[in-house]
């Protein structure tokens, strides 16, 4: 149990930087508190969305995505663009994080709120 809640909460660190990044690079905000939250929040949304929906093929997917985008969308200024440029980022962000940690050893290739990653 204390394991999992270990990895857990790395997990949410690095989907989190994640989203930090790309909110500093698409909309000039710099808080990782608050992305954590976003992050964090993002993360529920996801499963819960994704546990009633996610089954339907082509539609659950996208329902489970657009309800992340409504997330980011509300914590962070600008509209649905923004939202989905800030999502792009930090998926690329903690792509790149997951595969240096990946390489040297340090975790496997996952986070917690950042999707597909």
């Amino acid at each position: 149990m204390i394991g999992s809640l270990i990895v857990f909460a790395i997990s949410l660190l690095i989907g989190a930087l994640g989203i930090y990044v790309g909110a500093k690079v698409i909309v000039d905000v710099e808080d990782y508190t608050y992305a954590i939250v976003t992050a964090l929040v993002g993360a529920v949304v996801w499963a819960v969305v994704g546990f009633f929906f996610g089954w339907i093929p082509l539609l659950g997917p996208a329902l489970v995505l657009l309800s992340y985008l409504a997330v980011v969308n509300w914590r962070y200024p600008g509209g649905w663009v923004q939202a989905a440029g800030i999502t792009l980022l930090a998926w690329i962000s903690v792509l790149v994080v997951l595969y240096i940690l990946a390489f040297l050893g340090v975790t496997d290739f996952e986070a917690v709120g950042v999707p597909g990653t």
